[in-house]
């Protein structure tokens, strides 16, 4: 579905990254496997892979946990020549009433977006998709009220990032390159209220950790936890977020600031290279 308008949905609404979180789509690892390494940490644990029985059984704890709390979960059908399927947040995501579906990079995710497709075209929810030619995905979105973050990445390109600022005239769309071996913005940086954002700012520029510097309050994630994509929380609003248990430094920040942090084991997830944002694309927040 192209069109010259954004399509806007009385049921899809999404302002920010951290205000409450009502629906939100994802996948279950039913056939994750690491196959064509496509980013570092699969490198790492290419020999090792996956156990899907594991992942599967952390995942449905995730999805269980996010119930738990009121929030509906959306399940998209995981389909075995889909590996990667799990991390939703790549194949979509909403800015305000407008959802976009992603054109992906790598050829072993290419088809993954239909999938969305499908299920979005069923249940009657308009979406927008950028013209053949460009690339974006979702892991390189990030949005607070009226600013749009993109990264610029080997799977987000800055003419995509252009185009979608073309077709979002009320945003301020803000490129932001970062270094390419960590795969998406998310991975390296993640806004959790208006005024504070996780950021591993070895992955930056001086000029771009500055551009962000000015407007959040940053929490810095140590090395030795950014290899467990300690900046990749998922925030379910009242100042929540779900995290890894192994992450310790960065959830005592998060607590000492106020944060409620809910501790859930992806360990097995982010084996492939993503973790709780990337595993989920949100359809609704809401600020009440």
């Amino acid at each position: 579905m192209d069109s010259a308008v954004p399509k806007k949905n009385d049921n899809a609404n999404c302002t920010s990254e951290y205000d409450i979180l009502k629906k939100v789509v994802l996948c279950r690892p039913e056939y994750m496997t690491i196959k064509d390494v496509i980013n570092e940490t699969q490198k790492h644990f290419h020999e090792e892979n996956i156990d899907i029985t594991i992942a599967v059984r952390q995942h449905e704890a995730f999805v269980k946990e996010l119930e738990k709390r009121g929030i509906e979960v959306v399940l998209l059908p995981a389909l075995s020549q889909f590996p990667e399927q799990v991390f939703t947040r790549d194949i979509g995501f909403t800015i305000g009433e407008t959802v976009f579906t992603s054109r992906l990079s790598a050829d072993i995710r290419q088809g993954e977006e239909n999938v969305l497709q499908e299920w979005l075209s069923k249940e009657n929810i308009a979406y927008r998709s950028l013209n053949k030619g460009y690339k974006i995905e979702g892991g390189d979105i990030l949005i607070d009220q009226h600013t749009v973050y993109a990264g610029i990445s080997e799977r987000t390109s800055l003419s995509a990032v252009q185009e979608l600022k073309r077709l979002l005239p009320t945003h301020e769309v803000i490129p932001v390159p970062f270094e390419e071996t960590f795969l998406h913005l998310d991975c390296v940086f993640n806004i959790i209220s208006p005024h504070e954002a996780l950021v591993y700012p070895k992955a930056l520029g001086k000029r771009e950790y500055k551009v962000l510097k000015e407007r959040y309050d940053m929490i810095e994630i140590p090395e030795h936890e950014q290899f467990r994509l300690g900046t990749n929380v998922l925030s379910i609003g009242n100042q929540t977020v779900i995290s890894l248990p192994h992450n310790q430094a960065v959830n005592r920040q998060l607590r000492a600031r106020g944060y409620t942090v809910i501790e859930v084991d992806l360990s097995e997830i982010i084996k492939s290279g993503g973790s709780f944002r990337c595993c989920t694309m949100p359809l609704e927040r809401s600020c009440t």
